[in-house]
C-alpha cells in the first residue's frame, strides 16, 4: 500500500473548519494561535466567527494553510504517514510543509503575502467547463487573447480564467464545440491566468528570503504534474503556479502510476475526493475533516492493508 495525502485549495474553506482540532489537540491549537504573531491576523476570529473575510482571497489563503497544518499536527501523532503528497493550488503549501521543504511559520508568512499580491489584481473571471476534452478546450482557449486554462481538475471538469470578456467569449465557443455547460465561478480574481503574473513575480522576491530545506516526502507539483524530490525546483514551481495551469488530474494519475492506491484528503470538504473518484474509481479515498475522523480513517486504512 502506498498512501498519498491531498490538500484542497481555495473554495473549500468554510466557517469553523479545523475547530475540532483546535479544541482537542494542543499542537493544532498552537498553529492557529501562531498566525497572529506571524501575520497580525487573528485566525480564530477569521475562521471561528461569522464574517465575510474568510471568502476573500486576502484572508482565505492564511486560513486554509493554517487549518491544513494544524490538522497535520494531530494526524502525525497517529503514525499515519504519507509516501507522497500534493495540493490543489493553495494546498501545495501544506504539501510542502508535509514534505519538510518549508516550516510552519514560513508557509503561513508566504501565503499571507501571496494572498495580498493576488487580491491586489482586480477584475477578471473564471468558468468551469463541463464534458469537453482537455485538448479541445486548450485549442480554443489558446486562440483567445486574455484567456487561459486554469485547472485540469478531472475528466469532464476543466476551469478557464482570464479577462471577463475573454472568458465570456471562450464560453460561447466552448459551448459551440460541445461543452455540456460553462458555469461562471464566484471568485474574486482571475486565478491561474496570465493576469496573475505580477503577483507571481512579487512572490518570487518573498521566496528569495525563505530557507527551503531538503525534501523528505516527495510532492507532485501543480505546474507540471512532476514528482519533485529536489528542493531547487520549488521556488520556480511556486512562482509559475500563481499564473500557470494547475494539473490536478495529471498529478493524480502520476501518483497512481508511482504506485499510490490510497488517497487521504486532509481539510474541509470532499472536493478532491470527488475528483479522484472520477479519475480512477479503483483507488481508495478517505477524508479527514474533523478531529474524530482521524481514528476512523486510521482504522479503515489498517483494515485495508
Amino acid at each position: 500500500m502506498k498512501i498519498a495525502f491531498l490538500f484542497p485549495g481555495q473554495g473549500a474553506q468554510k466557517q469553523n473548519m479545523g475547530k475540532s482540532f483546535y479544541e482537542n489537540d494542543a499542537d493544532s491549537r498552537a498553529v492557529f494561535d501562531s498566525v497572529k504573531t506571524v501575520t497580525g491576523i487573528d485566525a480564530c476570529d477569521l475562521i471561528f466567527k461569522e464574517n465575510d473575510e474568510l471568502n476573500n482571497t486576502r484572508f482565505t489563503q492564511i486560513a486554509m494553510v493554517a487549518t491544513g497544518i494544524a490538522m497535520l499536527k494531530a494526524i502525525e501523532k497517529t503514525g499515519l504517514k504519507a509516501d507522497i503528497c500534493a495540493g490543489l493550488s493553495l494546498g501545495e503549501y501544506e504539501a510542502l510543509y508535509l514534505s519538510g521543504a518549508i516550516n510552519e511559520t514560513d508557509a503561513i508568512a508566504i501565503v499571507n503575502k501571496r494572498g495580498r499580491y493576488m487580491s491586489e489584481i482586480k477584475g477578471g473571471a473564471m468558468s468551469a467547463v463541463l464534458s469537453l476534452s482537455n485538448e479541445t478546450i486548450k485549442a480554443i482557449v489558446d486562440d483567445i487573447e486574455g484567456c487561459w486554462v486554469a485547472n485540469y481538475n478531472c475528466p469532464g471538469q476543466t476551469v478557464i480564467s482570464g479577462t471577463t470578456e475573454a472568458v465570456a467569449l471562450a464560453g460561447e465557443k466552448l459551448k459551440e464545440a460541445g461543452a455540456k455547460r460553462v458555469l461562471p465561478l464566484k471568485v474574486s480574481g482571475a486565478f491561474h491566468s496570465g493576469l496573475m503574473k505580477e503577483a507571481g513575480d512579487k512572490l518570487g522576491k518573498v521566496l528569495d528570503d525563505i530557507e527551503i530545506k531538503d525534501i523528505r516526502i516527495p510532492y507532485v507539483a501543480n505546474i507540471n504534474a512532476e514528482i519533485v524530490t529536489d528542493k531547487n525546483d520549488i521556488r520556480k514551481n511556486l512562482i509559475e503556479q500563481v499564473s500557470g495551469s494547475v494539473h490536478l488530474e495529471q498529478s493524480i494519475r502520476k501518483m497512481i502510476e508511482w504506485g499510490v492506491d490510497t488517497f487521504v484528503e486532509i481539510g474541509p470538504g470532499k472536493t478532491m475526493a470527488g475528483f479522484v473518484k472520477k479519475i480512477d474509481a479503483d483507488v481508495k479515498i478517505f477524508n479527514i475533516e474533523e478531529y474524530e475522523d482521524i481514528e476512523k480513517v486510521c482504522s479503515q486504512i489498517l483494515e485495508a492493508k
